[in-house]
């Protein structure tokens, strides 16, 4: 395979992941992995390295294409490591918005389970992770819900957490 560039993670709190790596001819490249599924290529200045000289916006058919392209490699599935599937189940970590409608209400009255068929396994509150919560477990601002089901489950989810 030749030489694997070094490539350095970065997780955004309730954004997702960012890699990063300097390319042999040393220009710096980035992509920002979102939650949401969505990606952005970034090209950092090369007078100022923390600063972007541009940010492509690409859906994950965009994602799909470019990497197809570009020939593929193994580091889409190192890219799993935020999301992994399991015989069509995504496991996802989800952000709880402060203007969420679900903030200060109990799991069994959020919805979430009967609109969108996602499972919350697990709460993640000041970096303590309180597993399987019950029913009566009250949601709180800057929580992240660990969340299993389908991608299109965790979509409405995503929204349901984050909207009011």
């Amino acid at each position: 395979m030749g030489d694997m560039r070094s490539i350095q993670e970065t997780k955004l709190p309730g954004v997702g992941v960012r890699h990063d790596f300097v390319t042999r001819s040393g220009d710096r490249l980035g992509v920002i992995a979102h939650k949401t599924g969505r990606r952005e290529l970034l090209v950092y200045d090369d007078a100022d390295p923390d600063a972007c000289q541009s940010v492509v916006r690409l859906e994950e058919e965009d994602s799909h294409a470019l990497a197809e392209l570009l020939g593929g490699s193994g580091v889409a599935e190192a890219q799993s490591s935020l999301m992994q599937s399991v015989e069509g189940l995504t496991l996802d970590w989800l952000p709880i918005g402060a203007g969420s409608r679900c903030v200060g209400t109990p799991l069994r009255d959020t919805g979430v389970r009967g609109e969108t068929g996602v499972s919350i396994v697990a709460i993640v509150r000041a970096g303590r992770t309180i597993p399987t919560p019950g029913p009566d477990f009250v949601l709180a601002a800057d929580d992240t819900a660990v969340v299993i089901g389908t991608p299109e489950g965790i979509q409405e989810t995503f929204a349901l957490l984050q909207g009011g």
